[in-house]
């Protein structure tokens, strides 16, 4: 059954179960109500701590729904060697890092509109993945993202040196 014929309002990702997916893709779920009250706007669950490996397929899928993304905000201590940009889709993406350890990463689509994900810990199994992804994106959540993860039992380990 297709819709083909009504027009598409909107271009958010659709609110579905994580599912089994090709390495390379972007495991994302964004909240799926146009108010964005809760604290989070989303989830990413990326394979690996190689921001160089995980970002572009985020940044694709993204770009997608939300448009061109400029820039990307990162917790310094959360991934290895962080890059200042990266050309993805032929378009350059400024990458900002801070020590700041709250477990999120800031997209930011044109010059002001923010959009904040929880980072699940690639060591975090599908279950606990799933959950703290679910509750990232409850409409009217106020739970940190950090607390999210200590709540789902996925808290980031301490990166391998």
């Amino acid at each position: 059954m297709s819709d083909s014929g009504s027009p598409r309002v909107t271009r958010l990702l659709p609110d579905a179960v994580h599912q089994a997916v090709k390495p390379g893709t972007a495991v994302v779920r964004l909240e799926t109500t146009r108010d964005r009250r809760g604290v989070l706007d989303g989830a990413w669950w990326p394979r690996s701590r190689d921001i160089a490996a995980e970002l572009p397929a985020l940044i694709t899928a993204l770009a997608e729904y939300l448009g061109p993304v400029t820039r990307v905000g990162l917790d310094a201590g959360a991934w290895e060697a962080l890059p200042t940009r990266l050309v993805i889709d032929d378009r350059v993406v400024h990458i900002d890092s801070f020590p700041v350890g709250d477990d999120t990463v800031l997209i930011t689509r044109g010059e002001q509109d923010l959009f904040s994900l929880l980072v699940v810990p690639p060591h975090a199994t599908p279950d606990a993945a799933r959950a703290a992804m679910a509750e990232a994106v409850r409409a009217g959540n106020v739970t940190q993202a950090e607390q999210i993860l200590i709540d789902m039992g996925t808290a980031r380990a301490a990166p391998e040196m």
